[in-house]
């Protein structure tokens, strides 16, 4: 599944509602009002709850600091308006919630890949780090997804890392003096792509060497490329600086699949994690019952007793 599919749903239009309350009549999930914050924080997005909350994404932002959740993700924040994230800066402070990741823009070049070390591609990288830094002071976020695309296949594979490293320092070179932190994440969406494994993005973190560059550490992704989800954790944590999630099969709610959610987030808890856990996957279920089920699993799998 590739990073479009969230996307839109970061797109989603503001319309007003009449309604000024968090959760609608007849909402399934309104007797959950105020309800405790998760052990986690576990960072939605938006469109995951517009079936209780409605479109407009301030509403959204509410319903989930409603239902426990203490942090925002949104992939296509750079593709918004000034205003617009303004606005969505300025709810989240109010909310006191955490705005987490938002992707690095390519500029609209999807086939743009460091690993093959050509300068125009070099230059669109840097260019999205640069208005990056404007985008993050807008909404006050510290970390910003960078993925280096895919193989260079007439390259051998340690100067396509050569390369990758190298841009990534120039990277870390405009985001390090605003405290921004570009977190790698390898994906699984297609063995085209260059960063696969969490042991590979480790390496390439401890070779960038700044604290601008850390691993995203998707769970979804990492089982299926490499699976020993908490082995890999263990071995990689010293440059995890960011998770996110998904069950797999299908990519939607924990519970949903095969991993064992509840064990994963008591270690992730217990190791001291205080970052956000992004939930960049779908909704199993569709309608208001679909997200009243999500918001259950999510009880469900972050209900273990504290360390």
């Amino acid at each position: 599944m590739r990073r479009s599919e969230f996307l839109k749903f970061s797109l989603l239009g503001a319309a007003a509602l009449a309604s000024g309350t968090s959760a609608l009549a007849g909402n399934p999930l309104a007797a959950q009002k105020a309800a405790k914050a998760f052990n986690l924080n576990y960072a939605p997005h938006f469109g995951m709850f517009k079936e209780s909350a409605g479109d407009d994404i301030i509403r959204q932002l509410r319903f989930m600091k409603d239902q426990g959740f203490t942090a925002l993700e949104d992939n296509g924040m750079m593709g918004r308006s000034v205003s617009e994230q303004e606005k969505i800066g300025n709810e989240l402070a109010r909310l006191g919630m955490t705005m987490g990741v938002f992707v690095v823009d390519k500029g609209g070049n999807s086939q743009n890949t460091l690993a093959a070390g050509k300068q125009e591609h070099i230059d669109i990288f840097l260019n999205g780090c640069k208005r990056a830094v404007e985008v993050a002071k807008r909404v006050n976020a510290k970390w910003v997804t960078v993925v280096p695309g895919d193989f260079e296949r007439k390259l051998p594979i340690g100067v396509q890392t050569s390369h990758v490293i190298e841009a990534l320092r120039r990277g870390a070179e405009i985001l390090e003096p605003h405290g921004i932190v570009m977190v790698l994440e390898p994906l699984s969406d297609t063995p085209n792509l260059f960063l696969r494994t969490s042991d590979q993005t480790h390496m390439i973190c401890k070779a960038v060497n700044s604290p601008s560059c850390k691993i995203l550490y998707d769970i979804y992704h990492m089982q299926k490329n490499e699976g020993h989800l908490i082995h890999n954790m263990n071995l990689t944590w010293d440059e995890i600086a960011y998770i996110q999630v998904g069950d797999n099969p299908g990519r939607n709610e924990p519970t949903t699949g095969e991993i064992n959610y509840k064990n994963v987030f008591k270690h992730i808890y217990e190791k001291g994690f205080k970052g956000v856990v992004g939930m960049e996957h779908g909704n199993a279920r569709k309608g208001k019952e679909g997200e009243a089920a999500l918001i259950k699993a999510y009880r469900e799998v972050d209900n273990f007793k504290q360390a």
